[in-house]
């Protein structure tokens, strides 16, 4: 026993396995224990592949759970359905092996075609009814490293052709009506008012039933001898000019070709942009002088002064809102010239949308901080929120799906937005899909999913979300893991997935693991989260461990060193950071509460002490009877004190009226438990959230739980709570 804790201990130092008590990982193809599950995607049901249709994005499962709706129906619905998931599942298999890509009714007749002959007739209508009521259609996409630049091309593709639209008809609107004042101004002047011109306006059909000659003459004579000005006439002459030959957006007989918005490099497209910048000014320039034209608004000698020099300081996001956006999709690791063009293109204001996708978190190159020096990548959007106005969005691919709406939203945004997406595409190396590596970099908080939305409101209590990662509020989400032990007994057990057990799924971590025989085990090896919980100093007792499994599903304990524990604690720190930016375990509010709760502590022992000042017995004036004396002696030594009340504010049960019906400790049984009378109390406040003091307030038999006002002003969904809480305070 002493020995193996001792090899442990080395290896935990130095990384040096003991080769009589220590095993390498390599070779062994371990993975960690809650992707036991996970070994074949193919038959789960989640948001992949999706389709990229002409409205945005839809997922396969979602347009089948509504096609089993709408045609499975009656005697023939579990067949329907069941051929259905055949189908799904067929296709699925067709993405994911890399076979075939296409729209969705070309990979569903493959599909169909491979799994007809295998199958009932009957399959053949099941097929055709659900391929009748899916009406959508688009390409398909899998959760692999092309998912990221192909769903935000299409979604910004999308979003550009509705604002070209909106361009388009404006322009064009505006080029109409320029030119119908000039052609209007041209009819009354002296050359539209000849006579060959007035009998080509009327017609060949009537040219015998006029005198052209007589009317010419009879028009010169009493139309307005002043014209339009030439400078009016110049001036709406080069508006035309310039709508008509603009390259921003493509309109009806323009001959110019427009602009490319899509680049591969924020060099690029600062370049681009820059270059554009003179003619975008003079066009912008050119809408607002034409509305002011066709009103007749436009005063010379007020707004050539002002409209000189336009454009010359920049355009604002109000300016620049009808015009395209650019798109920079950024792969790979980034030069530091590339980074710095980055920065500079996001903190100049227009609207560029960069989606920066990660492939790998690990820098092969970087030694014992690989880790650290590949996550350096991710941390440019916590770089980009610092610039206040740029959208950020970051998000691992496998939860990009259900962030379609929030990439929508940082496409519409007015200034530049940055989508910083890890695919999870090295997976490939360790065996494993790119939807799970992407899924466990975020589970792990190695890539945690937040956005950042300047036009949400004031404050970061609105821009700012971090929800969408699992149990948000913990340093490492918590998931039930159960297994058969040696005596074939289920055993279940809760295991933290942590920045280690993310690492250890990578074979380039493998000489940071060491697997401990099984007849080695010992008390020693403790979990990851309790280690980085423990003081380190001096030699550790306890080494750090995590569960994985091998390829037959056999549980194995493997121990890590210390570069590994000093990542995760890193990971750990930067994960506090963005918690305290969504308001979870916020330092500041915890300050303030601590502050408040020490002064109503104060507050309820002063009022105490005032309640027993007032309920003491006053001394008699003058000696009394014997039998008067007797009783004033009774009443002091049993005085009545009444309880204090109780503060609103606070949580409390009344634990005297509990009837003992469990409602309270089955919902939470940290937070609340049982005296020894069996009478309810509660034990632990911080064991549970304000939900939970609610829903047992509600559950109680007789009422005798009150919850009094929430303790953590962030907890989500407090408006409600507080509402449902009000008849038990």
């Amino acid at each position: 026993m002493q020995a193996d804790t001792q090899a442990q201990v080395a290896f935990f130092l130095t990384g040096r396995r003991p080769g009589e008590f220590l095993d390498a990982v390599e070779g062994l193809g371990l993975r960690p224990a809650l992707f036991a599950g996970y070994r074949d995607l193919i038959p789960l049901r989640y948001d992949y592949p999706v389709v990229l249709t002409t409205k945005g994005v839809e997922s396969l499962s979602g347009l089948m759970d509504q096609a089993f709706a709408a045609a499975a129906k009656g005697a023939d619905a579990d067949r329907i359905r069941q051929h259905g998931l055949r189908i799904e599942q067929e296709i699925r298999a067709l993405l994911a092996g890399g076979a075939t890509e296409g729209t969705l009714p070309v990979v569903w007749d493959l599909a169909v075609s491979r799994l007809t002959p295998k199958l009932d007739p009957a399959f053949v209508d099941s097929a055709r009814r659900l391929r009748g009521v899916i009406k959508v259609d688009g390409e398909l996409a899998d959760c692999d490293g092309r998912l990221p630049a192909r769903m935000l091309r299409h979604l910004w593709s999308i979003a550009q052709e509705a604002k070209a639209a909106r361009f388009r008809e404006r322009i064009e609107r505006l080029a109409f009506k320029l030119a119908d004042i000039l052609r209007s101004d041209y009819e009354r002047s002296a050359q539209g008012l000849t006579p060959a011109r007035l009998q080509a306006s009327v017609g060949a059909a009537h040219a015998s039933m006029f005198d052209f000659e007589a009317m010419a003459g009879f028009l010169a004579r009493v139309q307005p001898k002043d014209g339009m000005p030439e400078s009016r006439r110049a001036r709406i002459t080069g508006l035309l000019d310039v709508l008509t030959k603009q390259c921003f957006v493509a309109t009806s007989g323009a001959g110019a070709k427009p602009h490319d918005f899509a680049f591969d490099s924020c060099g690029d497209a600062l370049k681009a942009y820059r270059e554009r910048l003179p003619r975008l000014a003079e066009l912008a320039k050119a809408l607002v002088v034409a509305e002011l034209e066709i009103e007749g608004e436009y005063n010379p000698d007020r707004h050539d002064a002002m409209f000189d020099g336009y454009g010359a300081t920049g355009l604002d996001s109000q300016e620049l809102a009808p015009f395209p956006d650019y798109l920079v999709c950024l792969g790979g690791k980034l030069s530091a010239q590339e980074h710095g063009r980055l920065m500079e293109a996001l903190a100049s204001g227009w609207p560029i949308k960069v989606l920066l996708q990660i492939d790998d978190l690990h820098d092969d190159g970087a030694g014992e901080g690989g880790f650290a020096a590949g996550l350096r990548s991710s941390q440019i959007a916590t770089q980009a929120m610092g610039l206040n106005d740029v959208y950020v969005l970051q998000s691992a691919s496998s939860n990009l799906f259900k962030f379609r709406d929030r990439v929508a939203r940082g496409l519409a945004y007015r200034g530049p937005a940055l989508f910083s997406v890890f695919s999870g595409a090295a997976a490939k190396a360790s065996g494993l899909p790119p939807y799970l590596m992407a899924a466990a970099a975020m589970e792990s908080r190695a890539f945690p999913a937040f956005s950042y939305d300047p036009a949400a409101g004031a404050g970061w209590a609105d821009r700012f979300c971090l929800q969408a990662n699992t149990q948000v509020e913990q340093d490492w989400p918590v998931q039930g893991f159960a297994y058969e032990d040696e005596e074939h007994q289920r055993v279940a057990q809760e295991v933290p997935f942590t920045l280690v057990d993310f690492l250890a799924s990578d074979r380039r971590s493998a000489a940071h693991l060491a697997r401990v025989p099984r007849e080695r085990w010992n008390g020693s090896m403790i979990r990851v989260d309790e280690s980085l919980a423990r003081e380190g100093r001096g030699l550790p007792d306890k080494i750090p461990s995590v569960l994985m499994v091998d390829a037959a599903n056999r549980l194995q304990k493997v121990i890590v060193d210390q570069s590994l524990i000093r990542q995760a604690d890193r990971c750990r720190q930067m994960w506090h950071s963005l918690q305290e930016l969504g308001g979870i375990n916020n330092s500041h509010a915890q300050r303030l509460l601590a502050r408040e709760q020490k002064a109503w502590e104060q507050r309820l022992r002063e009022q105490v002490q005032a309640q027993a000042v007032q309920s003491a017995p006053a001394a008699p004036a003058a000696p009394a009877a014997a039998a008067p004396a007797v009783a004033a002696a009774a009443a002091v030594a049993a005085p009545v004190v009444e309880e204090p009340a109780r503060n609103p504010d606070e949580a409390y049960i009344e634990t005297e009226r509990c009837s003992t019906c469990n409602e309270c400790t089955q919902l939470n049984g940290k937070m609340f438990a049982y005296n020894e009378n069996q009478q309810a109390y509660i034990k632990d406040i911080n064991a549970g959230t304000y939900a939970d003091l609610v829903q047992a307030a509600e559950n109680c038999q007789v009422s005798v739980i009150h919850p009094g006002k929430p303790r953590n002003p962030s907890e989500p969904g407090l408006a409600e709570l507080l509402e449902r809480a009000q008849p038990f305070l």
